[in-house]
């Protein structure tokens, strides 16, 4: 139930702080008072939408928040799943908003989404207001009705799943397809690049060896003509110079020899000697270079073509180097190969499809035959209780028809009314404003009895009624407060009259505006409320007489 209410700058709610007991609470006041302002505010810890103009003129923010007392398992599993403390079932929803109109929510001082928040007070409040009659036009609605009366939550979550699923394969089915149409329009281009590439006998760092060897070749006899000079000035040919490593050679033989009466020029024979060494090998080098600089015309070609191939094949694919070239390769043979591996997967796809096809089918099935069978015994529980509430000679059905495969089945539903007893039409084409308020608040009261919702809102479900079907109307709403807690907000004194306790809101002048309060009735006062209820402005004798009789 929800125990208590706290209001904080509000559009006409400066601040409001009212306790609430269980059972049939009654909501009156005259029209432009604030009832609305207070449904508004219930919305908010429902996870309603929240901006900026909600707050009272002249403020900073506005709060609401509302404290439960509830043992739904439900409600304790989500909470549990959110990290949120149970706290014995005593629940503190609070939300607040922002001058930039940004909001704010929290469940016993946890920051929560307005996602969690509004998955947890779906499972605390139901407010049916005025507009919400329109939804018995509905067919969503009527068959959720119909599946709540049915029990069919299980089939329904089972159905969900599997459509759900067969859309997820119907979409896997339909890329892999197009896939498949797109690598097999390709695969001949495809085939021939490969084939070029494959040709290619592709090999990571060999265009670098290329252009060394190309460099090489193309300068061949400039390079043989500078080694041969080279070798000349360290190994000369002509009989009148004598080659550098003899030269040196002497001169070590002569620093030898003055060695026993110069010692310093022993030091320098050991020098002399690594140096006609090296000398000799550089001499050694410069010859195997000489002898391994070819002058062909014919592998410079060849080596100039290899290049040219490999620059075009990167042009080609837009690539910079070898490796890159064959990845391109490697990933050419992998789509090429990738259509077979593709196939085998629609294959598997369209056998799961099938199976999953075939459970979706078969639960619809179950949900068919499910709702078949529940539809007298709910169209039956309608019309008893249109029947009491006046409609004498009503006539309701409800009508299964087959139809496309969705998230909730193959079937949609369509309730049947007629007030007078004569032909059935659909409830939206024929039923009166009084007669749908009568139609919907005989769902509510057999949907109360199937869900575990602590707290039930209405906002002047009565509409369109009076006298002796308002006073049955209050009849069935006190009975439905026997299971939980019930707000009536309400213009009829019938149904006030019915409520354990009655709350008056009230609109007056202050300071800053007109600003809206809600307080409960003493005895003595809910007598002269309802007295004005039944009579206007000026309250009469007769008024307060038939008041406290109605008040029993």
């Amino acid at each position: 139930m929800l125990s208590s209410l706290h209001i904080r700058n509000y559009i006409l709610i400066d601040a409001l702080d009212v306790t609430f007991p269980d059972g049939l609470v009654i909501i009156t006041g005259q029209t432009g008072a604030g009832k609305s302002i207070i449904l508004g505010a219930l919305s908010l810890l429902m996870g309603g939408k929240a901006d900026a103009s909600v707050i009272s003129a002249g403020n900073g923010n506005c709060m609401v928040e509302g404290e439960f007392d509830l043992s739904s398992e439900k409600v304790r599993e989500v909470l549990e799943l959110n990290d949120i403390d149970w706290d014995g079932g005593h629940l503190i929803i609070r939300r607040t908003i922002s001058s930039v109109g940004r909001s704010r929510s929290f469940i016993n001082d946890v920051p929560v989404s307005v996602g969690v928040l509004s998955e947890i007070s779906s499972m605390l409040i139901d407010i049916h207001s005025q507009h919400q009659s329109l939804m018995l036009s509905d067919k969503t609605y009527q068959l959720s009705v119909l599946d709540a009366f049915a029990g069919n939550g299980a089939l329904l979550a089972s159905c969900r799943e599997k459509w759900k699923r067969l859309h997820d394969l119907r979409s896997e089915l339909e890329d892999r397809k197009t896939r498949l149409a797109s690598l097999l329009s390709e695969r001949e281009y495809n085939s021939a690049s490969l084939s070029g590439l494959v040709a290619a006998g592709l090999r990571d760092g060999e265009l670098t060896e290329l252009e060394e060897e190309q460099r090489t070749l193309a300068n061949a006899e400039e390079i043989k003509s500078l080694l041969t000079g080279a070798r000349e000035l360290l190994n000369p040919s002509n009989d009148v110079s004598s080659p550098v490593s003899s030269s040196l050679k002497e001169a070590e033989r002569c620093l030898s020899k003055a060695g026993p009466f110069l010692p310093a020029a022993e030091n320098l024979v050991s020098r002399l000697e690594s140096a006609r060494i090296e000398i000799d090998d550089v001499l050694g080098e410069v010859e195997t270079l000489d002898s391994s600089v070819l002058v062909s015309e014919e592998r410079l070609a060849l080596v100039e073509d290899r290049m040219s191939l490999l620059y075009e094949l990167m042009r080609r694919h837009g690539v910079s180097s070898e490796a890159e070239l064959i990845a391109v390769r490697d990933s050419l043979a992998r789509t090429v190969d990738d259509t077979t591996g593709l196939e085998e997967s629609i294959k598997e796809t369209e056998k799961e499809l099938s199976r999953t096809q075939f459970l979706y089918e078969q639960v619809c099935a179950e949900l068919s035959a499910s709702r078949a069978k529940a539809a007298p015994g709910l169209a039956a529980s309608i019309l008893d209780k249109l029947h009491y509430l006046e409609l004498d000679r009503a006539l309701f059905d409800i009508r299964l028809i087959s139809c496309n495969g969705g998230a909730t089945g193959a079937d949609t539903v369509v309730f049947l009314f007629d007030a007078a007893g004569k032909s059935l039409a659909d409830v939206a084409k024929c039923a009166s404003g009084g007669e749908i308020s009568r139609i919907m608040l005989s769902i509510k009261a057999i949907m109360a009895g199937l869900q575990d919702m602590p707290v039930l809102v209405f906002d002047e479900i009565d509409t369109g009624v009076s006298g002796s079907v308002a006073d049955r109307m209050g009849s069935v709403i006190c009975r439905m407060a026997g299971g939980m807690q019930v707000f009536a907000i309400t213009h009829l004194p019938q149904v006030a009259a019915k409520g354990r306790a009655h709350f008056l809101v009230s609109k007056t002048a202050g300071d800053k505006g007109d600003v809206s309060s809600i307080k409960e009735l003493s005895p003595e006062e809910r007598v002269m409320e309802i007295a004005r209820m039944l009579s206007g402005a000026q309250v009469t004798p007769e008024a307060v007489a038939n008041a406290r009789t109605l008040l029993g």
